[in-house]
Order: structure tokens, then sequence, then C-alpha cells
């Protein structure tokens, strides 16, 4: 019997229930524009010297207080402007933003930036693409691809800041430079106008709807971003799709073909030839494990050490990924229903 997606919530564009704005951020267009908006939006806002010592996020307790965190936003000024380096997706990960809004129990983030869970934008947007000119001068003729989403889901907030749309536009207009980032959600209509230039890559989050329900809170269901995955086709965006984390639950192939179907017969055909796709699997540390069971106690999320297959990752923190023989199985399945509902796609990797 073939499985059908149904719709069943929606959600709304996100808006920060508490502001903290650095002083310094009002030096900026971008920074007074914001306090603006968020004053006529009967927002409270607070000042802070510094997003380091953002305090007294409102809660009775620590579960508490991180939820709040996720709804609390802090337009600030990016100090550093030398880019961290973001392979195997980029060269360089462009600093737009920080933190996330969504809930995804899995996430990297929450070890990273477990104790400040709160969404910083940088209004010095100017200054972050004049360093990002730089690292383009120092590689040309060479092309430099640039990942805007590495610490935050950036579209997630950029109905707000608009910081994102600048940016495409900009990459669209330079000789060897080119943007990308991921979203889980599909509040995009802002962006669909961009003068873009197919200089970025728009890429979607995407995964078999139980992991969506079960794992990513406060995120698009996964009809929404296949439908906006259509929308941005459309407005001509080169589109990529990541697929993480690849998560083996009752009926995962069933779960992954259906995603992979749905997305097959909601795209327009003249996008299909030019789709990448990325495959993670699910993995996890012992670090990330204590702070996912400290924020999320429900969790449903396996993170059983004895089922995993521990790989020694970069400076010295190893990850718990699946067996050989279930990656042999993960990546024979997708591999297959990518070559037969896109066969004309690329898969840039799995890991």
């Amino acid at each position: 019997m073939t499985k059908t997606l149904t719709r069943t919530r929606t959600i709304k564009p996100f808006v920060p229930q508490l502001v903290y704005i650095e002083p310094r951020a009002l030096d900026y267009p971008l920074g007074r524009e914001l306090k603006k908006k968020f004053e006529k939006m009967g927002l409270e806002i607070r000042e802070t010297t510094s997003h380091n010592q953002v305090r007294n996020i409102p809660g009775d307790n620590d579960l508490q207080k991180y939820r709040n965190a996720k709804s609390t936003l802090v337009v600030g000024v990016r100090k550093t402007l030398k880019f961290d380096t973001s392979k195997p997706s980029a060269e360089y990960a462009i600093p737009l933003a920080t933190g996330c809004m969504g809930h995804c129990q899995y996430c990297y983030l929450q070890t990273t930036m477990g104790s400040k869970p709160y969404i910083r934008t940088y209004v010095n947007v100017d200054e972050i693409l004049d360093a990002a000119q730089n690292y383009m001068d120092e590689r040309a003729p060479e092309e430099t691809r640039f990942e805007a989403a590495c610490t935050s889901d950036i579209v997630g907030i950029d109905h707000l800041t608009h910081s994102l749309k600048r940016a495409i536009e900009y990459f669209g207009h330079t000789k060897h430079g080119k943007l990308r980032f991921v979203t889980k959600y599909h509040h995009v209509d802002h962006l669909l106008d961009a003068d873009h230039r197919g200089k970025t890559r728009f890429r979607f989050s995407i995964n078999a709807d139980y992991v969506i329900r079960n794992f990513e809170h406060g995120t698009s269901p996964l009809l929404d971003r296949i439908e906006a995955a259509a929308k941005v086709a459309r407005a001509g965006y080169p589109l990529g799709f990541i697929v993480a984390p690849i998560y083996l639950h009752e009926n995962w192939k069933e779960g992954y073909e259906t995603m992979f179907r749905t997305l097959e017969e909601t795209l327009p055909n003249d996008a299909k030839d030019n789709i990448t796709f990325e495959l993670i699997q699910h993995r996890f540390t012992k670090p990330a494990k204590k702070v996912i069971q400290k924020n999320y106690p429900m969790t449903k999320l396996e993170l059983d050490e004895e089922k995993r297959k521990y790989k020694w990752g970069k400076y010295g923190i190893g990850k718990y990924v699946y067996q050989t023989d279930e990656q042999d199985a993960i990546k024979e399945a997708l591999h297959t229903y990518i070559d037969r509902y896109f066969p004309d796609s690329k898969v840039e990797y799995f890991t």
C-alpha cells in the first residue's frame, strides 16, 4: 500500500518573546530599524552590554529557562570577522546569525551552544560581507562557497531581519562567490524575488515524517517544507536537500521512500536535473547525550552507546554512529530511492 503524507499542523513565522539589544548595535542602520520594528510589535526589549552578559532569562527551572531562551533574540554586532571553515558543505561559514528557535532533540548545537541557546542576529552585515569579499579575493580565480546556516537556521529569522536576502543579492553580483544555506522552515516568500542570479543554492533539511514529528518540534512539517522547495525552484534558485539525521525507526524504509516520492511529485520538472542531496546518518557524542537528556528528559531518541559504532572525530571527540551493516543498509536504500525518483541529481556525500 502506498503511503501518502497528510497535512497535520503548520507553524507561524518566529516572533521572539524577549529581545536584548547591544548598545553598539544601534550604531548600525539595521540595529535601529530592528529596535523600531520590535517596539511597534510591542515586544519586551532589554539592553545588554554583550550577548555574554544576557541574564535573567525568565523561568522557574532550567527546562523553562531553556525553552524561553529559545524564544529570545539578541541583536548585536559580530566582532570576530575571521570565518570558520565549513567542510564538506563549503569553504567558509558566513556568520549572519547564531542559534535556532527549533527544538530538534538531536541537534549538535545542543552541545556547542547548550549554555546559551538564545538566538543572535548581527547587524554589521556590510562588514561581514566585506570580510567575505576578502576571502574571495584571496582564492580567486577559484570559486569560494559560503555556508550561511552552520550555527543557525537563518531562514527562520530572516522575515524579521532580511540579512539573508541582502547576502543573497550581494553574492549574486560577485564574480567568484557562491552562497549556500539550509532550513527547516517554509517561510520563504520574501526571498522569492531576490536577485540571486543562480549564485545561491537554497537547501531544505528533510526527513521521514516520523523523525520530524517526534524529534523536530517547533519546525515546519515535511509537506510545508516540500511545498516551499517547489516555490524556491520556480523562483529559479539552484535547489538542494540535506537528509539528516537519517534515523532507523520502525518502517524507516517506507518513511524515506514516501519522502522522496512526495518530493518528486511536488517539484516542477525543470528543477529536477540540478538537485543536490547530502546524506547524514544520526550520530551523537557523549557530551551531546548528556545535554539532550537534560533538555529533553522525555525524548524517545535512541542514544544507546552499546548499539552503536564509535568513530573518532576531530579535536579528539568521537561520535557514536550506526554499525557498518546498518550504514550499508541506509546507503543502499536511500541511493535506490534517489536513483528512482531523481536520476539526474547529485549525491554530494554520505557521512
